[in-house]
């Protein structure tokens, strides 16, 4: 199993498209956007990159934007303003506010865009056209479920920080956060939200802008709240590495449990390290150059992509990583996670 997921990621990731490569080929005559949360995590440069290289590949022009922060939504609006008024066929977007944003995606589409949400869903979902995503609940609950099995019965007397995103709370970080929580066997409130909980394990939710010092910060709050926090939640591996920087600081970064997502080479390495106990790997590249594919396929004859069967999404895969695997989780280790890092 193992084997075949490094094998479809791998070959994904050079895929082509043979029937529209041909056509697009010869001149840049068609322009793309690729909008990103920002230009500096890891994860949306490697985005940026597997956009590009598709896009050369296609001959098609792409024009990359970002905002200033993650949550930077202005930023994200004028971009869109802008690939409207160049007349781009379609937009890439991974946006920071995922309901906000709604409004300036329709006056993409009724201008006769294709809008494909990249990572982070619209909400609705279909507001865009298309999402190329992981699963991100699924992505939360693989580490919750690692993170429970790994304390065993002490699951039963944990106490868990949570590193959020942003207070607006973005499809991606609540999807994250529930499926986190659910793998670890605590029961829901609205599981459209974080922070309605009720469960007495959890110590409290603090914001990161999925950055390395907003990690230290979000997690230096809530060891004041509890010092005897042992488990952390975080929604990127950036806020990870801050977080545990918080922890080394008062000589408690090898007593508590930090578990996270992306899949980031930096992220990879800290499982080695022993920062990151696990990780749920995305693949950015995938979900960029499908992006790519799908607005050279819009562009050639209207086509749309398909979703993943029995979801609203195109779903790019999650596989997690740890070098200490527990019974009931599916796993692959730092040095098969390190086969398929970026950054």
């Amino acid at each position: 199993m193992k084997k075949i997921l490094i094998a479809a990621c791998a070959a994904a990731l050079v895929s082509t498209t043979a029937m529209v490569a041909p056509a697009l080929a010869a001149s840049h005559s068609i322009t793309a956007c690729l909008i990103t949360k920002t230009d500096t995590n890891p994860f949306f440069v490697k985005m940026k990159e597997g956009a590009a290289a598709k896009a050369e590949e296609l001959g098609i022009d792409l024009k990359t934007f970002a905002g200033k922060v993650d949550g930077d939504h202005e930023t994200q609006v004028a971009a869109i303003e802008t690939c409207i008024a160049d007349g781009a066929k379609g937009i890439l977007l991974t946006a920071s506010d995922t309901s906000s944003i709604v409004s300036s995606v329709q006056q993409a589409r009724d201008a006769g865009l294709v809008v494909i949400a990249l990572d982070t869903p619209l909400e609705p979902i279909d507001s865009a056209d298309a999402t190329f995503a992981t699963d991100n609940f699924l992505a939360g609950e693989l580490i919750g479920k690692w993170a429970a099995a790994k304390l065993g019965d002490e699951a039963a007397n944990a106490k868990i920080a949570m590193l959020d995103l942003a207070v607006s709370q973005p499809s991606v970080g609540v999807l994250r956060d529930q499926g986190f929580l659910q793998g670890f066997g605590i029961e829901l409130g609205d599981p459209t939200k974080w922070g309605d909980e009720t469960d007495p394990r959890i110590v409290g939710n603090d914001i990161t802008a999925g950055n390395e010092e907003g990690g230290r910060k979000a997690m230096e709050n809530l060891l004041v709240k509890d010092p005897e926090v042992n488990v952390v939640y975080t929604i990127n591996e950036p806020a990870a590495a801050g977080a545990y920087e918080a922890l080394k600081a008062i000589g408690r970064e090898r007593d508590v449990l930090i578990v996270s997502v992306d899949g980031g080479c930096p992220g990879v390495q800290n499982i080695a390290d022993g920062v990151i106990g696990a990780t749920s790997q995305q693949y950015p590249l995938l979900m960029a150059s499908k992006g790519i594919e799908a607005i050279a396929a819009w562009a050639k004859d209207g086509t749309k992509p398909a979703t993943t069967p029995g979801k609203e999404f195109f779903d790019t895969g999650v596989a997690l990583v740890t070098d200490t695997p527990v019974d009931g989780v599916e796993s692959i280790s730092v040095e098969e996670g390190k086969a398929l890092c970026w950054g």
